[in-house]
């Protein structure tokens, strides 16, 4: 077994695919082919089920995967402090809710990319369940994700808390009105997503059973669904803000317990904090404690949200940058 046979093994099972695996690796079908193989053998079993669209991961290949990730990491880590000369550079791999990335990112990741133009920077949004996987199988760097976390592999620091309200169409006045509406529908992210937890855990609070929520992977969805009645969702309240005031959709305070929610930043514990990860929790660190990117206002879509913490990470979309991206989810 070598690096060359798990970064192989990790492209074929992201990918599905021996031929997509041999493009991304540049190199041809057959090497690919035959390194599978050679790990399998070495292993004493198959990683992967065949079928004639590709393959699939195997239940052994599917616990080999996270570990085949954490020696890449490691390896990919010992030639960043080698390189790591103190001038942040290379790559950071970030991850964060769509949400987060509305609110309160884009400035701070134009800031960053435009002060520190030689570090690649790479940007996924997801769920905090699915973000939290990704951290701890070093698939990310690091990642903005909704608390509370218990996992003690995992280093964490709240940034900032957020207000979550409920948000329904105009028409509904009173949360005491969700009673009467019969095949009641939660508009929500996908499964993991830590904010469609409290709206279950607010709904069975006050008696109101929902049907079958529906799900969407983007937050102008949701909103556009609720905005037209098709039922009702729990979010930050400065992003949703700018519709409320434009009498899109209506606000409705939930009990304080399950409204305030901290976003922390996570990374693993036993990570390599090079040059460039430390320059971007110092950046994030000091744009969140005034409430702006520096040199810049603001960002209009951002409500009120208190900053607890120094640190950092993410964004939307996958992205990387000389200029940042960005993407979707919670």
């Amino acid at each position: 077994m070598d690096l060359v046979d798990l970064r192989t093994f990790e492209t074929v099972a992201r990918l599905g695919s021996m031929s997509r695996a041999a493009s991304e690796l540049h190199t041809v079908q057959s090497n690919v082919t035959a390194r599978i193989r050679a790990l399998e053998h070495e292993l004493g079993t198959a990683l992967f089920e065949r079928h004639a669209r590709g393959v699939l991961v195997t239940p052994a290949g599917r616990r080999v995967l996270p570990i085949a990730a954490r020696i890449a990491k490691l390896v990919a880590e010992a030639c960043s402090a080698a390189r790591d000369d103190g001038t942040p550079s290379g790559n950071l791999r970030l991850g964060s809710l769509e949400t987060t990335a509305a609110l309160r990112l884009s400035p701070l990741l134009t800031e960053f990319a435009a002060t520190y133009p030689d570090v690649r920077l790479a940007v996924s949004s997801g769920t905090t369940a699915g973000l939290l996987r990704d951290v701890v199988d070093a698939r990310l760097d690091g990642a903005f994700v909704a608390g509370p976390v218990a996992h003690r592999e995992l280093a964490q620091e709240a940034v900032f808390e957020e207000e979550l309200v409920l948000v329904s169409s105009p028409a509904l006045t009173s949360p005491a009105q969700l009673a009467d509406i019969a095949e009641l529908r939660t508009v929500v992210f996908h499964y993991g997503c830590s904010y469609r937890q409290r709206l279950e855990n607010y709904l069975a609070s006050i008696g109101v059973v929902s049907s079958r929520p529906l799900e969407f992977g983007s937050l102008d969805a949701i909103l556009s669904c609720v905005a037209a009645g098709v039922g009702v969702t729990l979010l930050p309240r400065g992003v949703v803000a700018e519709a409320a005031a434009r009498r899109r959709v209506a606000l409705h305070r939930i009990p304080k317990e399950l409204a305030h929610v901290q976003t922390l930043f996570i990374r693993r514990k036993d990570a390599y904090l090079s040059s460039a990860m430390r320059a971007f929790v110092h950046m994030a660190g000091a744009f969140h404690a005034v409430g702006s990117a520096p040199g810049s206002g603001r960002s209009a879509r951002a409500g009120p949200a208190r900053c607890v913490g120094r640190v950092s990470s993410a964004a939307s979309e996958s992205a990387r940058v000389g200029a940042p991206g960005s993407s979707s989810t919670t």
